[in-house]
């Protein structure tokens, strides 16, 4: 399998390289998409210069390590997405019949995957790091990463079960647009401020305040005020992330075992 997924990445860079103006366009795209997230953040710190005691370098880290996160998912996992649509048209089925794991083929699925927004977001997280005030040492460097990577799992975690849901009820583009929404619109400010329901579901049922809440807390050595927890469970991050893909995992392996195709 390792073979066959380097093998994938050489085609992915092969294509990209010969369509360069594609490319561009969905570089420039990205950057536009982050740059107007990030310039309505700064426009509402503008008018509440500090929001539940965060102020914007603070929000501006956490905007980071939020994008870091989702986007090495999108970079690495995307793909998981177009599994209700590969069920609803039929295609699943191919993934059955050969040897190697449908979950992995379905990864390797040949698409002009760009990394552009990865790139972007290593970038914004190194000047991010600074500009919150956090001083750099190899333990932070290290801890980042791996909040990076159990971001990037916590969200592919997500992404499984939702598309998993599509075996039994073949469309679920209702249920990931409430996902996403819910990813992108609640993480770019600190859990604190909305109401305690909302604070339960961000860090309890889909933990995305872990991808970049609870670690940025620690890190920045905040006081945790939007459920009284102890900062340190944002070291946690990467242990949430494992554990909620192998639950996903399993249920995605239930699904399998439940899946009877389309019939078309």
């Amino acid at each position: 399998m390792p073979a066959a997924y380097a093998q994938y990445w050489r085609i992915n860079l092969l294509t990209m390289l010969e369509y360069r103006a594609n490319f561009a366009m969905w570089f420039v795209f990205t950057v536009v998409y982050h740059a107007v997230a990030l310039g309505a953040l700064y426009v509402t710190m503008r008018q509440f210069p500090s929001m539940n005691g965060w102020t914007f370098r603070e929000m501006f880290f956490l905007y980071a390590l939020w994008m870091s996160g989702h986007e090495l998912h999108n970079a690495v996992f995307f793909q998981i997405v177009s599994v209700p649509e590969f069920v609803r048209e039929g295609q699943f089925d191919r993934f059955l019949v050969r040897p190697l794991d449908a979950l992995f083929q379905i990864l390797i699925v040949p698409q002009q995957l760009l990394p552009d927004g990865l790139v972007l977001a290593i970038v914004t997280l190194c000047v991010a790091v600074p500009f919150a005030g956090l001083k750099v040492t190899p333990l932070v460097v290290l801890f980042i990463a791996l909040i990076v990577c159990g971001g990037a799992l916590i969200d592919l975690g997500i992404s499984l079960a939702v598309a998993t849901v599509s075996f039994w009820f073949v469309r679920v583009d209702t249920l990931r647009w409430a996902v996403m929404s819910l990813e992108q619109d609640f993480t770019r400010y600190p859990i604190s401020i909305y109401a305690r329901g909302v604070r339960v579901v961000l860090a309890f049922v889909l933990p995305f305040a872990f991808m970049n809440y609870f670690p940025a807390t620690f890190l920045l050595q905040k006081q945790e005020t939007g459920l009284g927890l102890n900062p340190i469970v944002g070291l946690l991050t990467p242990a949430i992330g494992l554990a909620w893909f192998g639950v996903s995992y399993a249920f995605w392996g239930a699904g399998l075992r439940r899946y009877q195709g389309t019939g078309s």
